[in-house]
This record gives structure tokens, sequence and C-alpha cells, in this order.
């Protein structure tokens, strides 16, 4: 079980929703390369109204502007893995916003199953 508690830094990555990385979203690239580096968690937000450089309006409210809405890839660890992983985004993002954050954790835990095994939660054995 993975657990996390004093300083930390906020990984945000802001793009498009409709951003790809060989034919599959962005945003899924990025959770699965951080899963893959073991980074604690990941969450992926997607907004309801935004803009950015482009300075053009995506919005829920319209349906004609509903198209490719701001998606936030949130992802928290210690500096040092966090930092690390920093390389894999410049593949990656060739338009949005990365930003970093010092942050602190209060309680990061894992969940437990039935016998007190962590993270097996939603896993079934056949």
């Amino acid at each position: 079980m993975t657990r996390l508690t004093g300083r930390a830094l906020r990984l945000t990555v802001f793009v498009g929703e409709h951003d790809t990385w060989h034919h599959k979203p962005l945003y899924s690239e990025i959770v699965h390369r951080a899963h893959a580096a073991g980074l604690a968690g990941a969450s992926v937000f997607r907004g309801v109204e935004g803009f950015g450089a482009s300075a053009l309006i995506h919005t829920s409210r319209l349906l004609s502007l509903s198209e490719d809405l701001p998606v936030a890839v949130v992802i928290v660890d210690d500096e040092g893995r966090v930092r690390a992983f920093l390389p894999q985004l410049d593949e990656l993002v060739t338009e949005g916003l990365v930003t970093l954050d010092d942050c602190e954790v209060i309680r990061y835990t894992g969940r437990k199953d039935e016998q007190g095994n962590p993270g097996t939660k939603g896993k079934r054995s056949l």
C-alpha cells in the first residue's frame, strides 16, 4: 500500500479532451505512463468551460461549441518522482499547459479488502 504524507508536488496537465497520442486520448496516455512510472496516483477532470492559448472558448452549454472541452490531469507525489516524470510530458504534450505546485498531503492511503490486503478493490479472481 502506498502511503504519502507531508510535502509533495502537484503536477497538473491541461489539454483538450480530443487531443490524442497514437489514436488514443492524450489524457489516458498520461495516466497510463504515470501508473507505469510508479507515481502515487493520477486523476482526470473534464472541464465544463474554458479557453487557452487559442483564445477560443470551449463550453458544454452550447451544442456547437461543446467539442474539445478542457481536461486536467492531476498527479501528486514526492518532488523527485514528479520531476523524473516531466521528460515524458515533453514528448506527449505539444499543445497545452503544464503546472507544478508545492502542496501538503494530509492523508493518502490505499483501500484494503475484507482480509486486510491492500489494493484489491475492483479486482476479481477467476
